[in-house]
């Protein structure tokens, strides 16, 4: 190959390279760029939203934890449990019991004739028997389906229905009380009136006797609130659960009310005596 050739070779493979260079790949006419929206910068991870407001929530506790366990809402639990020393001079129940006595007891002296009068209560408190072997009988007081008004030395029963008349009477002449009910006026055929029958040694003295149960009974259930009282500090001295000058002041507490419990009961039961024999 002659020296003049060599020139003209390089010139067309540089012609080549360059017709292959990507810059010289170029469409006929150039486009304008597209606009682009500008865009939005992304927000911050403390402004992100979530789709709930509550917050996050954390691994459950275990059972271990779980009693003590609570929000920041909550009031704090505190421990109302009362120590077997509190137990021990707590005499709240020993109280109750003997109220209850002493309600019964008054309850009982006032259902008591007193001289020549009765108590529109007794009469109340009767059973009647209503219905009839085939349609069924019922059982219920007197102050349930009548209304007993004293007037004078007499009881008027006023009754709401005819068929209560003659049960109403049955069960008032089967009283202990020797009623005898009149049958009522023809004006008043849903009223049965009861004489009063004037006191008697024998009636003022069944009077005082009742009395008497009554207030026996009654000291009955102090006795037996002290016994159930008792026999919880017992169980405390025996399991040492109290120490021993508690234990005692507790004993001295207990025998205090039941000392004022059977004075009330006396008291109450000599004043309605006197009441009973007076009238």
């Amino acid at each position: 190959m002659s020296r003049s050739t060599m020139p003209r070779i390089a010139l067309r493979l540089s012609r080549i390279a360059r017709s292959t260079h990507p810059r010289a790949i170029e469409p006929a006419c150039r486009l304008s760029p597209v606009p682009r929206p500008p865009r939005t910068p992304l927000a911050s991870a403390h402004s992100l939203r979530t789709f709930t407001s509550s917050q996050c929530l954390l691994k459950k506790a275990g059972k271990a934890n779980k009693a003590h366990a609570r929000s920041d809402s909550s009031p704090p639990v505190t421990d109302t449990s009362l120590t077997s020393t509190d137990e021990a001079y707590d005499v709240s129940g020993l109280e109750s019991q003997i109220l209850k006595a002493i309600e019964r007891l008054t309850h009982d002296l006032s259902q008591l004739r007193s001289g020549g009068r009765l108590n529109p209560g007794v009469l109340e408190g009767l059973k009647v028997q209503l219905g009839t072997g085939r349609d069924g009988k019922q059982t219920v007081k007197l102050g349930d389906i009548a209304q007993v008004v004293p007037k004078g030395r007499l009881l008027n029963v006023m009754l709401g229905e005819p068929d209560h008349v003659k049960p109403v009477t049955s069960a008032i002449q089967a009283s202990e009380h020797s009623l005898a009910p009149q049958p009522p006026h023809p004006d008043s055929p849903l009223t049965i009136s009861v004489p009063i029958p004037p006191p008697t040694g024998e009636s003022r003295q069944a009077a005082l006797d009742a009395a008497h149960k009554a207030s026996e009974q009654a000291d009955h259930a102090v006795r037996e609130a002290r016994a159930a009282h008792n026999k919880k500090l017992r169980k405390f001295e025996k399991e040492r659960a109290v120490l021993p000058d508690d234990l005692q002041k507790a004993k001295q507490s207990m025998e205090e009310v039941t000392k004022k419990g059977h004075g009330e009961v006396k008291r109450i039961t000599e004043s309605a005596k006197k009441v009973l024999e007076n009238q």
